[in-house]
């Protein structure tokens, strides 16, 4: 019986050296849960002045709410320098970044540049959120882990 004993806590060191232990397998199926339900995280840098860059950067929230399901990802756009004019009451995309926040996305004003360009919350289109930096906004989603991408 010690024998026997014995050799089952070598077997169980062997497979423990080995990598495997009695909680591994239900450990990794735990994580790939938490990885499959887990939101895609994108965060969009709009810095120019083009509209053309503007209805891109719209196209793609569209897009990437289809591809993975609006529930399954979260948008960010992030307006800030020459891109900001997205964002504006006057802007030529001014319906479309209405519906890409009636969507689920969230679409942010630098404050910095509003400061810059001399603008307040009435010169914005409404229902935006504000940051007090758009560049730092993207780099700090970009260090959790979001996908930058810039249209």
């Amino acid at each position: 019986m010690l024998q026997s004993n014995v050799m089952r806590l070598v077997l169980i060191g062997v497979l423990a050296v080995m990598g495997f232990t009695p909680m591994a397998g239900a450990a990794e199926k735990a994580k790939e849960s938490v990885v499959k339900k887990a939101k895609e995280r994108v965060v969009l840098q709009v810095s120019d002045d083009s509209p053309k860059t503007w209805n891109q950067a719209l196209n793609v929230i569209e897009n990437l709410q289809q591809a993975y399901g609006k529930d399954k990802v979260e948008i960010k756009l992030v307006a800030f320098g020459f891109g900001l004019g997205i964002l504006k009451l006057d802007s030529v995309a001014g319906s479309r970044v209405q519906d890409a926040v009636q969507s689920g996305a969230q679409i942010l004003a630098c404050e910095v540049t509003m400061r810059r360009q001399k603008l307040t919350k009435a010169d914005m289109l409404p229902n935006l959120g504000y940051v007090p930096a758009g560049v730092v906004e993207i780099i700090k989603r970009q260090k959790q882990g979001w996908a930058v991408v810039r249209p």
